[in-house]
Formats: structure tokens, C-alpha cells, sequence
């Protein structure tokens, strides 16, 4: 899903795969059925607040910059979409994301 994004590539981090746009890190499988998302801070609030059991803040300074897990388990399609499209936008060049039409 992640690949499906413009100028999407998969690369690795500390031997787990990770989704960058412009080799900026927005998502990141770190372990089995777990995810991690770029967001800003409010999003992943926002994010938390409405789905507790499928998002979670990242603990300590990756937290606060708004890493959050998904429970790619718990999560549906559409959710799951939707945390990877905002995460992409968070990090893409904005030309990037005025053209993709997301």
C-alpha cells in the first residue's frame, strides 16, 4: 500500500523495511504486524483518540515527533490508507503532494 504512493521507495532501516519519499523515512515495519507512521503530533492525537487499540505514540523522543505504531492487525484498509497518505504528505516535497492529487 505504501508502495503504492507517488515516488515511493523501499528501503531498509536496522534491517526492517522502511518507505521513503525523497529518502525521507514516513513509514516503517519494525516488527511483525506492527507498523510506525510520520505524523505530526496533532495528527497522531487526533489519530489515538478516535482508535486506541490501533494507534499508539511511539514512547520517548520519536513520540514527541509524532511516530506512531499501528497494529496492522487491527487496522482495516481504509485506516491503514489513511495514516500512510498523511504520513506521506508530512515528509513529501510539497510540489510533490500539490501534483499527486491525494
Amino acid at each position: 500500500m505504501a508502495l503504492a504512493l507517488p515516488e515511493v521507495v523501499e528501503k531498509s532501516h536496522f534491517g526492517r523495511a522502511d518507505f521513503r519519499v525523497g529518502n525521507k523515512i514516513f513509514a516503517a515495519l519494525p516488527v511483525p504486524a506492527r507498523g510506525v507512521v510520520k505524523l505530526r503530533p496533532e495528527q497522531r492525537d487526533v489519530m489515538v483518540a478516535a482508535e486506541p487499540k490501533i494507534f499508539v505514540a511511539q514512547p520517548g523522543g520519536w513520540g514527541d515527533q509524532g511516530w506512531t505504531r499501528i497494529d496492522l492487525v487491527l487496522a482495516d484498509e481504509i485506516t491503514l490508507k489513511s495514516a500512510l497518505t498523511a504520513a506521506w504528505k508530512n515528509v513529501a516535497l510539497k510540489s510533490l503532494v500539490a501534483s499527486s492529487k491525494l
